[in-house]
């Protein structure tokens, strides 16, 4: 017998203790990494320190300010804060691509305002359509079929869709340091929630693979269902109506989490004038708070518009100047697309 050869029981009592010998020594004079960021796409600075700062006093139990698991709650808009809202928000754009089918049902609608222009593909004279139109063609095309025949429309679209800018799905225009932000808190025990002004159910239909949210945490814009049960068939649906039950924006936000909630956020995210009640509500709280706006000022990777700041006007997605005077007056961090994130979209 070779006196060199042992068995490979002897082999493995000799090759464990060296194999993780090896590894303790390279874990403990290993250098830190990204990794080891939990929101490696924000940039250091005022936004990324005041989020560790309310995540470590909120979760550590020996600070003044922790807050119990069962009451960490944190709430985002989503149009213009989870995603891209111009140059229109992704709810309208299914709604103008549900007019066509709309008009194959109901042909005396190809010569009804404001179906007629949506109809033309006239992008200038879409553009001018007033908010009444747009309430208009969004209770037409929102209803007249049950929640689970919704939904598969809303993910079909989704399939198909394409941003006119990036000619991407809508579910890739989203943004990566709100992604792990959402997911940062989660790992600290908190529970994320969608407070949205855009539709509900249409948001509830891709919240959970595009964010990691389900829908029961998704508080949005209603529209009035009806119960019908087929008697022949033995089955039961909820037809949806042509008819607003909730306008989850504003004040409507606040009263929304009460709601559909049940308890005052200690984190909210926002960034336009119609948040501003969520992140009162939310910061008048007591305790240690966190209230953020984002600041869209990166036309060259997203858009750039307010008017806060001397950004150019827009009425999607309005950040006043007044909002962003309050901002500062509260406490309030505004985030700065440009400055605080050194990414915008997931690669």
């Amino acid at each position: 017998m070779n006196r060199y050869h042992f068995s490979w029981k002897s082999k493995w009592s000799i090759i464990t203790p060296l194999a993780l010998l090896i590894c303790i020594l390279i874990g403990w004079n290993r250098k830190p990494t990204i990794i080891d960021d939990p929101l490696p796409s924000w940039n250091d600075g005022p936004a990324k320190t005041a989020i560790k700062d309310f995540v470590r006093a909120t979760t550590d139990k020996s600070s003044k300010n922790y807050v119990q698991p069962e009451d960490r709650i944190a709430t985002s808009d989503q149009d213009g804060t989870l995603w891209v809202e111009h140059p229109l928000y992704g709810q309208f754009m299914f709604c103008f691509a549900r007019v066509s089918d709309l008009v194959k049902e109901k042909p005396e609608l190809k010569e009804v305002e404001p179906f007629k222009t949506v109809l033309s593909g006239d992008q200038e004279a879409i553009a001018k359509l007033t908010t009444p139109d747009l309430e208009k063609i969004g209770l037409a095309t929102l209803s007249g079929m049950s929640e689970e025949q919704f939904a598969v429309m809303v993910k079909d679209w989704l399939v198909k869709a394409r941003d006119p800018r990036w000619k991407k799905p809508y579910t890739k225009l989203i943004f990566q340091p709100m992604l792990e932000l959402m997911k940062y808190l989660r790992a600290n025990g908190y529970k994320t929630y969608i407070v949205t002004g855009g539709g509900q159910d249409f948001t509830r239909a891709y919240s959970y693979p595009t964010y990691g949210i389900p829908p029961e945490q998704v508080v949005g814009t209603a529209d009035e269902t009806e119960y019908v049960y087929d008697t022949a068939a033995g089955t039961s649906s909820l037809m949806r109506q042509p008819k607003l039950t909730w306008n989850d924006n504003g004040k409507g936000k606040a009263e929304g989490i009460q709601l559909m909630i049940g308890k005052r956020p200690h984190a909210a995210f926002g960034n336009t004038d119609g948040d501003q009640q969520m992140l009162e509500y939310t910061t008048t709280g007591g305790g240690a708070r966190l209230g953020m706006l984002l600041l869209h000022d990166d036309a060259a990777r997203e858009y750039a518009y307010g008017p806060a700041h001397g950004l150019p006007n827009s009425e999607i997605g309005t950040f006043s100047q007044n909002l962003y005077d309050l901002a500062k007056k509260r406490g309030w961090v505004v985030i700065s697309m440009k400055n605080d994130w050194k990414t915008v979209f997931p690669n």
